[in-house]
């Protein structure tokens, strides 16, 4: 006859300390590379800083991967007691300790910041780091940026730029090929551009004339003065009107940001067909005053 097994004999295990590690271990395999976890600065050595995510050690997070930038005093990036998300960067070595960066979050944030920029089409304020044969290497919220020479506006002494802070506009945002390249003449022609206005009456120095136009200069913008443009009669050759260096006043008629296109008019300032090519001096001394008149032509 079997004998009846008493309570104590039916009663389960208590939890021993070795389930109780065991059951740490679980929770840490929860732990990946790649995580975002929130966590608490614990301690700060000469090499980094100790973070308490709840696992069963300390994490760390190296000195390098505090800050999308230089890190000269941890206490200013990662004050003690502070809570804060980090990103897993390697997962838990032989101590159970993992390693931790909040310079690769920021890295994924600036670069989603740039992108909402070029989407946007915003500009940005860099600092020139350094000069290369094709242009020169920029600081661009704590990533690297390029700005090539032809989208420089000063293209000569690259060297004198270096420290300096340009503003410029996006040309490629493209984190997945590590690309970030700018412009300064976009940025400063966007600029010029939100200046003008059709009606407006400018001044500006030829820089090219061609069969078909003369080219101005409108501080950072190119104008055209188109040939049928210049006067109501007849113009048979512009080299014969206007020389480059020249400056000359003249009417904004159309505006195509997009396409980077100024058209003007000197047409509508004249009193009288050919006035332009008699007596331009006083059509440009005068011009102000024809301004107002061609103004309320272009608007009706």
């Amino acid at each position: 006859m079997n004998s009846k097994s008493t309570p104590s004999q039916d009663a389960k295990p208590s939890f021993s300390m070795d389930d109780f590690a065991k059951a740490l271990e679980q929770h840490d395999y929860q732990f990946q590379r790649g995580q975002v976890v929130r966590g608490r600065v614990e301690n700060h050595e000469s090499n980094g800083a100790y973070v308490d995510i709840g696992g069963k050690s300390l994490a760390f997070v190296p000195l390098e991967e505090a800050s999308l930038r230089r890190v000269t005093d941890l206490s200013v990036v990662l004050p003690l007691q502070e809570e804060r998300d980090f990103l897993i960067i390697r997962e838990q070595d032989a101590d159970g300790q993992m390693t931790l960066s909040v310079r690769q979050m920021e890295i994924k944030q600036a670069w989603d910041n740039l992108a909402e920029m070029l989407e946007g089409g915003k500009t940005v304020q860099v600092r020139v780091s350094g000069v290369n044969k094709g242009g020169i290497t920029v600081d661009v919220q704590g990533l690297r940026g390029f700005i090539p020479r032809s989208h420089l506006i000063d293209r000569d002494n690259l060297d004198a730029l270096i420290g300096e802070k340009l503003t410029a506009s996006f040309l490629e945002v493209s984190p997945d090929t590590n690309k970030l390249v700018l412009s300064q003449r976009e940025a400063t022609r966007s600029a010029s551009f939100n200046l003008l206005e059709v009606g407006q009456l400018i001044e500006g120095k030829i820089t090219g004339i061609k069969p078909f136009g003369v080219f101005v200069d409108l501080e950072g913008v190119t104008g055209l003065l188109h040939i049928k443009q210049v006067s109501q009669t007849f113009v048979e050759s512009l080299e014969k009107v206007f020389q480059v260096g020249q400056l000359i006043k003249a009417i904004i008629i159309d505006l195509d940001e997009g396409k980077g296109r100024v058209s003007l008019s000197t047409r509508v300032l004249e009193n009288h067909p050919g006035e332009m090519m008699e007596n331009m001096t006083e059509v440009m001394e005068s011009a102000e005053a024809r301004a107002e008149r061609a103004r309320k032509n272009l608007t009706r």
